[in-house]
């Protein structure tokens, strides 16, 4: 067997195998030779049928198989012992496959091409600054969050007027269509310019307003009418609202039964602790989120600022080929972008990794399944006598679809291993803000 790589230019490259008859041949007869131990036909005992009968029904697709085989275990091997840095997958030569006679030829050529990554460096040193976001959580942050969830923890009592944060139920028409039925409204979703026309309202009065402008999200207007997007979207103009009844959220008391509900029975006995510790749970939510943030910042910057030659034409052929069904080629073109962007920053922390000795062990894979079991959970650590049960409930999740599982988590502690390394050797510039200054620095990036 001879391969031989052509290089056409830094990014792509054909890679050409020739095979002699004697490079497969043995495997065919051995192969053969099984089958005639198992093939059962009518006339003859089992394991007697003629070699040549054998080879007659069978010998064109085993040499088919076998020489595929052959085919991906020397490129695959070539690849990895030349360390070629490609992208995908070799793709074969169509042209060249498509002149194949396996009935006559016993010396092949198969030509690959291959899409290879410019080498390329990146730096990592202080020199790359990236914003860090400490998140103080202000007091009228912890007020609109206990005000939530007072509500949300609230009961509902039947009200005399609506009020904002009413649920208003009553009959919906509409005054120059055939919509027509009752219906509920909840008021945070209406407009704020639209929201008179139903403050202080009673039971039995009529509102009228343009639908469209009182729930300026599409969103609200299917889920008040309940009709399909598509339905929902034609409905537009005046509309006829009767109330038929308010009903008024009212929000939970401070009391321990409140404390229980929100954090665990008896975690907090007063509203002091109780104001601390929903401080504290809303800094590690925003924590997490500023954490995420740095992550793609992080991300953004090495995208932007390392060099990566990539073949764009080779990428598209193989996305292409390998999806073939599932996705055209304007879709491609349309999300071709965000494509590279992250496969360039995944070949980024590979390099990082690879240059650094970054590796991932199992019992890692493990520990992150188990955080991740505690979260769904709503636990904060395995209750005792529950530790070989809680065990096998982490090894089933590891072992399921057929492994796909692993691989994913495996994939996932490689690459936080790799992003946290990349962050523990840049410049984090420190910025203590507020949430909504957070918010605004979210929505930029």
């Amino acid at each position: 067997m001879e391969i031989v790589l052509e290089k056409n230019n830094s990014t792509n490259a054909k890679l050409k195998v020739n095979l002699k008859e004697a490079d497969y041949q043995q495997k065919i007869k051995e192969k053969l030779k099984e089958y005639g131990k198992k093939v059962t036909l009518k006339g003859f005992r089992a394991g007697k049928v003629p070699a040549s009968l054998i080879d007659k029904m069978y010998g064109k697709s085993i040499l088919v198989d076998e020489i595929n085989n052959l085919l991906y275990e020397s490129v695959n091997s070539y690849i990895k012992d030349h360390k070629l840095a490609i992208v995908g997958d070799p793709l074969p030569d169509a042209d060249k496959t498509n002149d194949i006679d396996w009935d006559n030829q016993k010396d092949f050529e198969f030509v690959y091409d291959l899409g290879l990554v410019g080498d390329f460096a990146y730096e990592l040193s202080d020199k790359v600054s990236v914003s860090k976001y400490n998140i103080m959580v202000e007091d009228k942050v912890l007020a609109e969050t206990l005000n939530n969830l007072r509500k949300q923890y609230g009961k509902m009592t039947d009200g005399e007027t609506c009020q904002e944060g009413d649920f208003v139920k009553g009959h919906l028409k509409e005054v120059n269509g055939i919509y027509d039925q009752e219906t509920s409204i909840p008021l945070n979703r209406v407009s704020p310019k639209e929201i008179s026309k139903f403050l202080n309202k009673k039971v039995g009065d009529k509102i009228e307003f343009v639908i469209e402008e009182a729930f300026e999200d599409p969103t609200y207007i299917e889920y008040v009418t309940g009709l399909k997007k598509e339905e929902a979207a034609t409905k537009k103009g005046k509309f006829e609202f009767t109330i038929l009844n308010i009903r008024h959220q009212e929000a939970a008391p401070l009391d321990q039964e409140f404390f229980d509900k929100i954090f665990g029975k008896d975690t907090v006995t007063t509203e002091e602790e109780f104001n601390d510790k929903l401080k504290a749970t809303i800094s590690e939510n925003y924590q997490r989120e500023s954490d995420a943030l740095l992550i793609n910042d992080i991300r953004e910057y090495y995208i932007n600022n390392t060099a990566i030659e990539l073949p764009h034409e080779f990428i598209k052929r193989w996305l292409l080929t390998t999806n073939q069904g599932k996705i055209t080629q304007e879709q491609i073109d349309k999300e071709f972008d965000s494509y590279l962007n992250e496969l360039k920053w995944t070949l980024i922390k590979n390099k990082v990794a690879e240059n650094n000795e970054i590796k991932v062990e199992h019992e890692e894979v493990t520990s992150k399944v188990r955080q991740m079991m505690l979260q769904q959970f709503g636990m904060t650590s395995v209750p005792e006598g529950m530790e070989d049960t809680f065990e096998k409930i982490v090894d089933n999740y590891l072992k399921e679809n057929n492994g796909k599982n692993y691989v994913k988590m495996f994939e996932d502690a490689y690459n936080g291993k790799a992003a946290e390394f990349i962050k523990s050797k840049i410049k984090l510039v420190e910025k203590n803000v507020t949430v909504d200054e957070f918010k605004k620095a979210a929505k930029v990036a």
